[in-house]
Order: structure tokens, then C-alpha cells, then sequence
């Protein structure tokens, strides 16, 4: 994908991008290729996958964020979907978290070359993390494999009352909500719609779920040893 592809499809999500963000973007595509030959960060690496699998996928929410947000995105990788988010959206405040310190690594150095301000890449666990920075974002963001109870118990407690936890998610969603709704509730977050995007060029259809956080969450969450992804609320 050519610059002026990958611009006509922002566009086509209401995002237009500079020319600062378009080199950025390549400049990101290209560390992310050769580093990922020394650092599992992705098995996506033709460079249209790249652009729309991650890039554009990643910036899907960028209309739903108000002005210099706080945001927390929770099991980062290689920076999807909160370093994207950071380029087309420079007036965000974001910290990204990962357990692997390898991809911390690279994060810091690309965010460094990127000229990027406002944003750090964290090494913790979600649990530990969640002991220093509970209630501290207007937004949570993740895009991880994982069902959205499990998610939730990750991602909510890091939003301030009246935030909101915006989950990446692929289609056939009836059932993981209905799965998902004690959690959330449990949580302090309620449920509030979601935002169906089919990604420009593709097929692709993204949903974006977005919970409100109604109440403080009780300090008991997130629970130790991965008891969210063993044993989902």
C-alpha cells in the first residue's frame, strides 16, 4: 500500500493524515519489519497487511476519543492499537503495558525515532500495574486475544469513573456479551454499544465495544495469576 492508499483510506474513516504522519508511519512499518526478525512482534508482515491489519485497524477509534485524553492501552505488543493511535492523535496522553520487556524495548526506541511525546511504554503485569494506576485514564484500550470477561477484569480498573474500556473485537459478538455481562457489571462498567467499522479496501469488519465505567472498581480486580484468562468472572 502506497502512501496516498493508506491516506484516501483514513480519509474514508474520517482521519486525514499529514505527510509527518505518513512518514511516521512508514518509518514504523519499517523498524517493525526488520526488528520483528530478531523479536516475535507480529506474524503480519506483507506491508498492505501491515497498513491494514494493524495501522488502519488500530486508528478505527480515533473519532470516539475526546481532546487530550489519558489512555491505557493493556497487553500493547508492538504498540497496536495505542501507538497508531499516538500518530494520528497527538493531543492524547498514552501509556502502553506489556508484560515481555523485548517488545518494551522496541517500543522505547521506536517511540523515541517517531519524535513521539506524551507516551510511555510500561513493563508490567496488569496486576501489578493496577496497584499504582487504578482509576487514572479516561480511556483503556485492548486489542488482545482474549474473550471480552476476561478483558474487562484487565482493562476497567484502570478507567476513571465516567471513562470508557474501548475492546477490539471481530464479529459474532451476541454470545461473548451475554458471557461477558456479569463481569462487566462486576467490574463497574456498563455496557454501551458498539461501533461497526469494515476496514477500508477489505472485508474486514471491526467492533469496537464500547463499556462505560459507571463505578469504582472493587480493589480485589485484577486478580493474581492470570486467574482472569484461567478462571473468567
Amino acid at each position: 500500500m502506497d502512501k496516498l492508499d493508506f491516506k484516501n483510506s483514513a480519509k474514508n474513516l474520517g482521519i486525514n493524515l499529514s505527510n509527518k504522519m505518513l512518514d511516521q508511519f512508514e518509518h514504523y512499518y519499517n523498524k517493525l519489519i526488520k526488528y520483528n526478525q530478531k523479536v516475535n512482534l507480529t506474524a503480519i508482515t506483507e506491508k498492505e497487511d501491515v497498513y491494514i491489519k494493524h495501522f488502519l485497524d488500530s486508528i478505527v477509534t480515533a473519532k470516539l476519543i475526546k481532546k487530550n485524553a489519558t489512555l491505557c492501552d493493556i497487553g500493547c505488543g508492538a504498540g497496536f492499537p495505542s501507538l497508531p493511535l499516538k500518530i494520528v492523535r497527538p493531543d492524547l496522553y498514552i501509556i502502553m503495558v506489556d508484560s515481555l520487556n523485548k517488545r518494551i524495548i522496541f517500543l522505547n526506541e521506536l517511540v523515541s525515532e517517531l519524535g513521539l511525546s506524551d507516551v510511555e511504554s510500561i513493563h508490567a503485569r496488569a496486576e501489578d500495574f493496577a496497584k499504582t494506576h487504578r482509576e487514572s485514564f479516561d480511556y483503556a484500550v485492548a486489542r488482545a486475544v482474549a474473550g471480552l470477561n476476561t478483558l474487562s477484569e484487565y482493562c476497567l480498573p484502570f478507567v476513571k469513573v465516567g471513562g470508557q474500556f474501548l475492546a477490539y473485537k471481530a464479529h459474532n459478538l451476541t454470545d461473548e456479551l451475554n458471557e461477558s455481562k456479569k463481569a462487566i457489571k462486576i467490574l463497574g462498567g456498563e455496557f454501551d454499544s458498539i461501533y461497526k467499522v469494515v476496514l477500508p479496501q477489505t472485508e474486514i469488519e471491526r467492533n469496537i465495544v464500547i463499556i462505560n465505567k459507571r463505578n469504582i472498581t472493587p480493589k480485589a480486580y485484577p486478580r493474581d495469576k492470570n486467574k482472569a484468562k484461567i478462571q473468567p468472572l
